[in-house]
């Protein structure tokens, strides 16, 4: 009797288990055809004027959501500011509390360390508090870490500080793109997410939610009744849980997320970033001119990303971004590799301000922001907790890896540095070649959707 009844329970979960992936796949397949049908339909229905016609609720950008992007985004600079930071102050703090390089090099990558522990809990702290309350913590940890950084008198607190701030630019680093995603229209997500409160409970408050971004006159009943129940399917069938992402049907949108936010970083970033004044100075050009030039570029190209994103697309600015990298490396080192054998001393510190100009502004242009992207939008919001944690922490155990090996690298070989980020870049492009899909111009759920019907 006990056999049988063990036999019986077992055949019930397997039961189960397929009546649960039969139903999850069912909900793909509907969307995907759903997709289909309005692909259909957008472009066989035209206006007066022979132009394709869209639902107000998809097409519209309101005030509030214009209002509530530019805040979100000011994440962005407090990001921006803390990793460009250690560059143009790395001189003026090794003088005044008399830092050895393996101390500097150890109050840069500091904030990846921090970047980590704040992307570990990114994801929960997002879902327990909101979007918004999650900004509001990471940016007083940010607040408190840099007046510990102006009050110090010590490297300890030096240190603290910049650990602070990196706990706070690891949850925005998630929160932000996630938040903005969320919130706007499909036709400029990719633009409106480019510039880095959707945790709505209950179904009253989310449609006076989804009204007030879309405008008061906006037809919401298709677009809340499709998140309403693709929502809600999902959470019948799946478990959020950072194991959960690694099953087949996750496989695909990991290795994707994964993989673009490695190549982000092992690419190069944070020896550019991190560093720049360094660089500049090893090959005899004036730091305060280059970080100008650059600081120039990088705001011009972010702005031309914006501007292109939702034209171009994701996956032809990643391509143009990442060959951009790889040539501005390969630049750098070859600026190096002739100091090494002291030839072209004239024209060595003007190929090192084209390299790094290049580098950041192809990085900008696409590398930059698209990764945190398109990690937004892909995974189901039953997963996307776990998923952005995951993925976040890639990114800053990357970036830590990079920040604090740069300087000892650089001593071993200043031309070889950049010539392993370049074939990095390198592989990178063959990567997003192979693997990385369009998103531009559909809805979250049916980016995932199609993301799940590809791993099956």
């Amino acid at each position: 009797m006990v056999f049988l009844n063990c036999s019986s329970l077992r055949n019930k979960k397997v039961k189960s288990v397929e009546s649960m992936e039969e139903e999850e796949e069912a909900i793909t397949r509907s969307l995907l055809l759903k997709q289909k049908l309005d692909s259909n339909h957008q472009w066989s229905s035209t206006s007066d004027h022979g132009g394709v016609q869209l639902s107000e609720s998809s097409s519209t950008t309101t005030s509030i959501v214009v209002l509530s992007t530019l805040v979100a985004v000011c994440g962005s600079f407090t990001f921006g500011s803390a990793v460009g930071y250690s560059s143009p102050s790395e001189s003026g703090i090794e003088e005044e509390l008399g830092l050895t390089l393996a101390e500097y090099s150890f109050f840069g990558s500091i904030l990846t360390i921090g970047g980590m522990l704040g992307a570990i809990f990114s994801g929960k702290i997002a879902d327990f508090i909101g979007r918004k309350g999650a900004m509001g913590v990471s940016e007083t940890f940010c607040i408190l870490g840099w007046l510990a950084i102006v009050f110090s008198k010590d490297v300890w607190w030096l240190d603290l500080g910049r650990f602070l701030v990196g706990c706070g630019i690891g949850v925005l680093s998630y929160v932000v793109p996630i938040y903005i995603s969320e919130i706007t229209p499909k036709n400029v997500r990719g633009a409106f997410t480019s510039l880095s409160e959707a945790k709505c409970g209950r179904l009253k408050e989310f449609e006076a939610m989804l009204q007030i971004l879309r405008g008061e006159n906006a037809d919401i009943s298709q677009e809340a009744a499709d998140i309403i129940e693709y929502t809600e399917n999902l959470r019948g069938i799946s478990v959020d849980g950072v194991l959960h992402l690694f099953q087949g049907k996750y496989a695909y949108s990991v290795v994707v997320a994964v993989g673009l936010m490695a190549f982000q970083e092992f690419g190069g970033l944070n020896g550019f970033s991190f560093y720049t004044s360094s660089i500049f100075e090893l090959a005899g050009f004036s730091s305060k001119i280059g970080i100008i030039a650059a600081a120039i570029v990088q705001i011009l190209m972010t702005t031309l990303g914006v501007l292109l994103i939702d034209k171009c697309g994701r996956r032809p600015l990643l391509m143009i971004s990442m060959a951009g990298t790889c040539l501005g490396c390969v630049l750098t080192g070859f600026s190096f590799f002739l100091q090494d054998l002291h030839i072209g001393k004239e024209i060595i510190p003007i190929l090192v301000l084209i390299g790094v100009l290049v580098y950041l502004g192809s990085f900008e242009l696409g590398m930059g922001g698209i990764p945190w992207i398109i990690m937004s939008e892909i995974f189901p919001i039953t997963i996307k907790s776990s998923a952005g944690s995951l993925v976040t922490l890639v990114n800053w155990m990357s970036s830590g890896v990079v920040s604090y090996a740069f300087n000892y690298v650089l001593e071993w070989s200043s031309a070889g540095t950049f010539f392993i980020f370049a074939v990095i870049c390198g592989m990178g492009i063959i990567f997003i070649y192979k693997l990385i899909p369009e998103t531009k111009g559909r809805t979250l759920e049916e980016i995932q959707a199609s993301f799940t019907h590809i791993q099956q």
